[in-house]
């Protein structure tokens, strides 16, 4: 079969790349490959759902700049469309006097990759915002929210197909090889109901998630030397259901983060509130070598250890196993958080390495962006 575009991966970033393709090219032949039997099958379904403002990445960096856009352009498709999405508000809270600079430096690299609204906050309007809150200082942040990632998902799905972009699962990508000016691309039935797939394609879009590093190697690309290498890091999360009655105040109003500690390969175990209104804690973080997405039930006291440092209503009896989900790592490098990967390796094959959070916020920017590399 002969394609003029291959995406690999039907996340939420290849369903936005596909989305946005389709409109700008509606006279190519465009095939969306994914190896699960339906589309946003990991990372994508198994995460916070926020909408991130764009204040803890590098100034300059892939991060900073497609997070900013792509919020905006989230919240307008969901505005435009009735996708269900909720701007709460969130606040990073400091419980100790040593968290005061760490605030600042996030307000400071927010402020510069253009987030607006940012403020430093004192014990009143803490209280005014989460009067169950207990912090001595916070970053308030009135432009972040969460999202119903299922409804964006489908959204960018149907459109899509409705331009008329083929989408095959079940098509997991076993082999890749440059032939003249092509791509030979080679699948297996995962549901073993069909035949092999072998497609020919002028434009290959590996934005497979977890396994991009290992299509970045079937394509020929030492995934060591070029630093695409990813690792697995799962991330927990527990559900909240109040076992103490007695009061009728809501646990939060929005969403509370706390001070992220240098370091560390996450953002710490914040308290969410999903589109539905349901409370949970999470993500925890910590490598692992296979995709597994039980939750630990043991991890519940780490939880409430740390939960309890801003919320000290919440009680271990209030926790309770929810999802996993697991985001594809890249290493740090000079103890600099990685950027996001997007790059032209070979010519008209495009490598997506390293879309972690804060991809869902992004999706729609990363869309856009790829368009870039495209002739007009």
């Amino acid at each position: 079969m002969k394609i003029d575009i291959t995406i690999i991966g039907a996340g939420i970033v290849g369903l936005a790349i596909a989305f946005e393709l389709s409109e700008k090219y509606p006279n190519k032949d465009i095939v969306v490959l994914e190896k699960h039997d339906s589309y946003g099958q990991e990372t994508s379904s198994r995460n916070s759902e926020v909408v991130h403002a764009g204040m803890y990445y590098t100034p300059g960096s892939l991060k900073a700049k497609l997070c900013v856009e792509g919020r905006q352009l989230l919240w307008d498709i969901c505005a435009k469309h009735n996708i269900l999405f909720r701007k709460l508000g969130k606040i990073i809270v400091a419980t100790k006097e040593e968290e005061l600079n760490q605030l600042e430096e996030i307000k400071k690299k927010g402020e510069a990759n253009g987030v607006e609204g940012l403020e430093i906050i004192g014990k009143d309007k803490i209280r005014e915002l989460e009067p169950n809150v207990s912090a001595i200082v916070a970053l308030y942040s009135p432009i972040t929210g969460v999202i119903d990632s299922h409804s964006i998902m489908k959204y960018f799905y149907k459109k899509a197909k409705e331009n008329g972009v083929m989408f095959c699962f079940n098509s997991e990508v076993t082999g890749i090889k440059k032939e003249d000016e092509e791509y030979k691309i080679y699948c297996r039935d995962r549901s073993l109901t069909g035949p092999s797939l072998e497609i020919e394609s002028c434009i290959v879009i590996n934005s497979a998630g977890l396994s991009a590093d290992k299509i970045a190697a079937m394509a020929g690309i030492d995934i060591d030397s070029a630093g695409y290498r990813l690792h697995y890091l799962k991330g927990e999360y527990f559900s909240y259901s109040r076992t103490d009655r007695s009061s009728t105040c809501p646990l939060v109003n929005g969403l509370v983060y706390p001070t992220p500690q240098k370091g560390n390969k996450a953002l710490g175990i914040h308290t969410l509130i999903d589109t539905g209104g349901s409370i949970k804690f999470g993500p925890n973080a910590y490598p692992v070598d296979e995709i597994d997405y039980n939750v630990v039930a043991e991890h519940r006291f780490a939880f409430h250890e740390s939960i309890a440092k801003y919320l000290p209503s919440v009680q271990l009896e209030d926790l309770s196993p929810d999802q996993s989900g697991i985001r594809p790592k890249l290493n740090m490098k000079d103890g600099k958080e990685p950027d996001f990967i997007i790059q032209e390796d070979f010519p008209g094959f495009i490598n997506l390495i390293g879309i972690e959070s804060p991809g869902l916020t992004s999706a729609p920017a990363i869309a856009r962006h790829i368009l870039t590399h495209f002739d007009t």
